[in-house]
């Protein structure tokens, strides 16, 4: 088997990014910027790196322009603040080798602690109903599934889409929807870079709004009790300057937007 590093950038110098990130395997960049370019060169290794340069944006946008250039057997999705284990690429493929039931395996990556959304600990299976907090840069998935069943990445979600996040959460359900054997596996293969996130402005309206969205999408007549849960899960994170009744009205408003 081959892997393939698929990268969403915003307004990066792509070879310089390959150093940084420590890319070790093929990878296709995809660069939102404000032209039009294509550079093609060896990295690290011999490691092939194809970097596309558009003026465009959108996240979910960027990634199936990535993936449909794609061509190794497993690819794994990144964004342009992950700084890779130098072993990522055999830790990945060995996951695979020793699981072939495996569709999809979503692997560990470092964040800072108030980002922090999931944490691996043991292998196991993923459902529909504990999919929703894994990141896109967790996910490595065989490229002849994805393409039998056809699926891509939501462009109404995610950084510079209409709804602030959760294209990596419907993807996972999609592949789950449509048969693909989902799994985690406790293995470390990178850490992301602090900074400013891209979508990320607080706990708002918007906030809250555009999770009610994301919910209707997910869970449909489940939405309201899923996103009773959410709320009450994280509420002395997220409500601290917004009641839980608020934070579960602005979730509704979102679901009831998402039925027009």
């Amino acid at each position: 088997m081959n892997l393939q590093l698929l990268v969403a950038a915003v307004e990066e110098d792509v070879i310089k990014l390959s150093n940084k990130m420590n890319i070790g395997s093929d990878a296709i960049i995809v660069n939102q910027g404000d032209s039009y370019e294509f550079v093609q060169y060896k990295h690290r290794g011999g490691r092939n790196i194809v970097a596309y340069t558009f003026a465009e944006r959108g996240v979910g946008l960027s990634r199936n322009t990535a993936l449909m250039r794609a061509d190794a057997d497993i690819v794994l999705f990144s964004d342009c603040d992950i700084v890779y284990e130098d072993d990522y690429r055999e830790k990945v493929l060995s996951e695979f080798e020793k699981n072939p039931k495996a569709d999809m395996i979503l692997f560990n990556v470092d964040v800072e602690p108030d980002r922090k959304t999931y944490q691996i600990d043991d292998y196991g299976r993923v459902r529909w109903y504990n999919c929703g907090r894994y990141p896109t840069y967790s996910m490595a998935v065989r490229l002849d599934k994805l393409r039998k069943h056809n699926i891509c990445f939501s462009l109404l979600f995610g950084g510079g889409a209409k709804y602030s996040n959760g294209e990596d959460s419907l993807f996972i359900r999609d592949c789950i929807k449509k048969g693909l054997k989902v799994y985690k596996a406790p293995v470390l293969i990178g850490a992301e870079t602090p900074g400013e996130s891209t979508w990320f402005r607080g706990y708002t309206e918007k906030f809250f709004v555009d999770r009610g969205v994301l919910y209707h999408y997910l869970y449909g007549r489940l939405a309201p009790i899923m996103a009773r849960r959410f709320i009450h899960k994280n509420k002395e994170t997220m409500c601290q300057f917004i009641t839980t009744r608020m934070a579960l009205k602005f979730m509704k408003q979102g679901m009831k937007e998402a039925k027009k």
